[in-house]
């Protein structure tokens, strides 16, 4: 069945600002999206923590080797129909995998694939809010599966840790984002770090159309602020 998935061609890990703490987590999925780390990593934390970035910057690691599949997304489809064949591939990036527990096919069917996984050589990566022991499951051999491997929690940064995010993506395209105007934005603009991404976006357009860096004024006008 064709998939109507497509990655973020900007979520790699080069584009992805990690924290020290954090670091360990990089060069392990480095080594499983390329064949030579763990079977299974679990990764757990709030919506804007960055999994979703993370799963899809490994499948880009793995090349044509992986599929990335947003479960909450797909749980309208049959789980046979969305996980068959999938232990084929080298690497399998579950995410949002709490969107379809507590529905008794679908964890059957995560559970068959975790076992086919295992036999074929297959990495399973996989994101949810919770952490394993956390999660409301009904199948708890489906639970032991997930905690099979590394388990690892993502916190999402305070204003500091996003105004440097936005910062070094600013950077990453070649545009200069001083500390004073990315706190501005950080302090008025929505939290979410999708939704302030999406800002730099529109402010990165600006600055070029009017050939103006990013200033307090500037960023002003731009933004309606």
């Amino acid at each position: 069945m064709p998939l109507q998935v497509r990655l973020r061609d900007e979520a790699t890990v080069d584009n992805f600002l990690a924290r020290p703490a954090l670091q360990p987590l990089l060069g392990a999925l480095r080594a499983q999206a390329t064949g030579s780390g763990e079977a299974v990593i679990y990764l757990h934390g709030p919506a804007g923590a960055g999994k979703s970035h993370l799963l899809q910057a490994s499948c880009h690691l793995a090349g044509g080797a992986a599929q990335y599949l947003p479960l909450a997304q797909l749980d309208g489809y049959a789980p046979q129909d969305v996980l068959q064949g999938m232990e084929a591939l080298r690497l399998v990036c579950l995410d949002d995998i709490h969107g379809v527990l507590g529905r008794e096919d679908w964890e059957l069917a995560l559970f068959d694939l975790y076992n086919r996984a295992r036999e074929r050589g297959c990495a399973l990566l996989v994101a949810a809010e919770a952490a394993p022991r956390a999660l409301s499951l009904g199948l708890e051999d489906l639970r032991s599966r997930l905690a099979w491997g590394s388990v690892f929690q993502l916190q999402p940064g305070g204003d500091e840790d996003k105004a440097a995010i936005l910062r070094f993506r600013a950077a990453r395209r070649g545009l200069v984002l001083g500390a004073e105007v990315a706190n501005y934005i950080v302090v008025r603009a929505a939290r979410d770090l999708d939704a302030l991404l999406a800002l730099l976006d529109e402010l990165d357009h600006a600055s070029l159309v009017a050939k103006r860096p990013l200033s307090i004024p500037f960023v002003k006008q731009v933004l309606g602020w």
